[in-house]
């Protein structure tokens, strides 16, 4: 059985993600992804849009499909 939407695994990346945005992303394996979430999230909680992409990385994790 593989893991897709909805899944366990997608319900554990998306609460990683909820503390640290990229976070579900890199324990779902896409260490690209999980740095453009961190990176990106990190700039724009300066200017306190940060919460966008926070928002993103989480619903990303949840709906994530491995091909």
């Amino acid at each position: 059985m593989s893991s897709g939407q909805g899944s366990t695994g997608n319900v554990l990346a998306a609460i990683c993600s909820l503390f640290i945005p990229g976070l579900g992303q890199l324990v779902q394996g896409r260490v690209f992804k999980a740095l453009i979430m961190f990176v990106l999230a990190a700039v724009l909680w300066i200017v306190w849009l940060g919460w966008i992409i926070h928002l993103w990385s989480i619903i990303d994790a949840a709906m994530y499909r491995r091909d």
